[in-house]
């Protein structure tokens, strides 16, 4: 009896690490968080490579990205419109997560928050609102600054209506901002040697509006890069384990990325909807404008996505093994200009029609 329980023992460790091994799946999500796309069912668990020898998992802590994107997206969050509660609520959590990480204030403000009064469209009410920033001061290069960014407001709620009412914005942008959130503990963790400026901006959805007042106040020569993530959470049209760029004949940034992710799995696209101006239609344009070569990344196939800017656009709907791998790309991709190996070539604007 003794010899067939050992054996049944063996067998069962053999079998489990077998599991193990291809990646674990959840089966009860209708999202398929953490290995399935909910969308057409295929695995899409495989790890990004450091190199092309070595596969491995995650380094990006996946439960924390879930967890980032549902409170950020949460109904009680009143789709986060600058000005209101909700996002005076998205505000202090993301304050809280730069406490959390040890992040440090921008330069010369006393905490977090980069606070302002502006007057939207519209011919509506004065709003004060806030950017949210954090800092990992680099080490050698301290002096040269990489940013960061994702918006974190979105519409807010509608007037009247039954039903559902709440534009959540869990990929547009509660996404990003989790991208955020998650590179800041891994820069922390990793190093840095080039400083790092960690942003949230506010008023995004009103006209670039929180992203264009950080732009006013900074030496833009200082910024040798921007990194924006807008949308980051489902699977684009060139398939699983890729992204696309806003921007990319603008600079030599793209290539930088698309050098780096060599031997990843992971591939990075130029902006394949060339007729939507995206480039000028996220934060990064703020620093774009100012010669900062500032790029967006996104996964999303806006041209067939039913949920942008509808109150569909919920945290259920997303994909976090997209989210999780996207941002492990983002991070191997930007590495050698985090750490001051690769320095873009600053953007073009008026040769290009984009």
């Amino acid at each position: 009896m003794k010899k067939i329980i050992s054996f049944l023992i063996v067998l069962a460790t053999v079998f489990s690490c077998a599991v193990i091994s291809k990646g674990q799946k959840e089966t009860n999500g209708k999202n398929g968080i953490n290995g399935i796309d909910g969308t057409n069912g295929k695995d899409i668990t495989a790890g990004l490579s450091l190199n092309k020898k070595k596969e491995t998992s995650f380094f990006i802590d996946s439960t924390m990205v879930r967890k980032h994107l549902y409170t950020l997206a949460a109904d009680d969050m009143e789709g986060r419109k600058s000005g209101t509660v909700g996002i005076e609520k998205a505000a202090k959590y993301i304050e809280t997560e730069f406490k959390r990480i040890g992040l440090t204030t921008f330069e010369g403000l006393e905490t977090y928050r980069q606070t302002f009064s502006f007057a939207p469209r519209k011919g509506e009410e004065e709003i004060t609102s806030a950017n949210i920033i954090g800092v990992l001061e680099g080490k050698s290069k301290k002096d040269e600054y990489v940013i960061i960014s994702a918006h974190y407001d979105h519409l807010g709620m509608k007037k009247k209506g039954k039903g559902d009412v709440i534009f959540n914005g869990a990929n547009d942008d509660a996404s990003g901002v989790t991208g955020v959130l998650a590179l800041a503990a891994y820069f922390k963790k990793v190093g840095n040697e080039r400083t790092i400026v960690f942003v949230a901006f506010t008023a995004e959805e009103m006209g670039l509006i929180g992203s264009t007042h950080f732009g006013k106040g900074i030496d833009a020569a200082k910024f040798v890069a921007g990194i924006n993530l807008e949308m980051i959470g489902k699977v684009p049209s060139f398939g699983p384990n890729t992204a696309w760029l806003t921007g990319f004949d603008r600079s030599d940034f793209g290539k930088i990325i698309q050098k780096n992710l060599k031997g990843s799995g992971y591939q990075l696209f130029p902006d394949p909807y060339k007729n939507f101006n995206l480039f000028f239609r996220s934060d990064n344009a703020s620093l774009a404008r100012l010669g900062v070569p500032s790029h967006t990344f996104s996964t999303t196939a806006i041209d067939v996505d039913k949920d942008y800017h509808q109150v569909s656009d919920e945290a259920e709907t997303l994909n976090m093994t997209v989210i999780t791998q996207t941002i492990q790309a983002v991070a191997i991709g930007t590495e050698s200009i985090i750490n001051g190996k690769d320095t873009p070539t600053r953007v073009v604007l008026k040769e290009l029609k984009n």
